[in-house]
C-alpha cells in the first residue's frame, strides 16, 4: 500500500481526482472508504456501484477503483 495526497499526478487515474472532489464534494479517502464498504469485490462490479448508487460517471468511477485496487491510499 502506498500513501498519496495531493497534489495528485497529472496523468493516470489520480489525474481526475481534482475534478472527482470538486463536483462530487467528497475527498478520495471518503471514496475509497465507500469502495471498501461497498462489499463488492470485482472491479466492474465496484463502478456500477459507484455509477448507480452515488452518481459518478463512469471514468471517475474507473479511476477511482483502478487507483485503490493498486493499493493506493490517499490520506486524508
Amino acid at each position: 500500500m502506498t500513501d498519496r495526497s495531493a497534489p495528485w499526478p497529472k496523468e493516470g487515474p489520480a489525474s481526475y481526482f481534482p475534478s472527482i472532489e470538486k463536483k462530487y464534494g467528497r475527498s478520495i479517502a471518503e471514496w475509497q472508504q465507500i469502495i471498501a464498504d461497498s462489499g463488492r469485490d470485482k472491479h466492474m462490479e465496484i463502478i456500477g456501484y459507484l455509477k448507480s448508487e452515488h452518481g459518478l460517471g463512469h471514468g471517475h468511477a474507473n479511476a477511482l477503483v483502478l487507483w485503490t485496487r493498486q493499493g493506493n491510499i490517499a490520506a486524508p
